[in-house]
């Protein structure tokens, strides 16, 4: 049904953005991440990465749920302590309800994405 979804993703055009966050820890590395999402909106994720990794890492992609956001900058540090790549990507439009979020509802008026 959805088979399109890629390439329609692919022409709003956008590119994902990525700003090294000042945390104060040194035993894992935080990125502020954006990108775009579901009709161009843009969509929040924190990478956080070992303050030692070197090169390839395994990774963790978290999806936390409606309801709920990426959460705060020092919150769920677990993965990248051990030694894991960890993105946790905030949900879009009515995230937030137990933890904290940062992807806004959509600009535009009628586009949802699909269930």
């Amino acid at each position: 049904m959805y088979t399109d979804l890629p390439e329609e993703a692919r022409s709003y055009g956008g590119e994902a953005g990525l700003t090294p966050v000042s945390t104060g820890l040194s035993t894992v590395d935080t990125f502020d991440v954006t990108f775009p999402g579901f009709g161009g909106e843009p969509v929040k994720a924190w990478l956080r990465l070992p303050g030692t990794a070197t090169g390839p890492l395994p990774a963790v992609v978290q999806f936390v749920g409606h309801g709920c956001g990426r959460g705060h900058v020092l919150e769920n540090l677990l993965w990248a302590s051990a030694g894991y790549a960890h993105l946790q990507v905030d949900t879009r439009g009515p995230g937030s309800g137990w933890s904290r979020g940062a992807t806004p509802t959509p600009a535009r008026p009628g586009r949802r994405s699909p269930a």
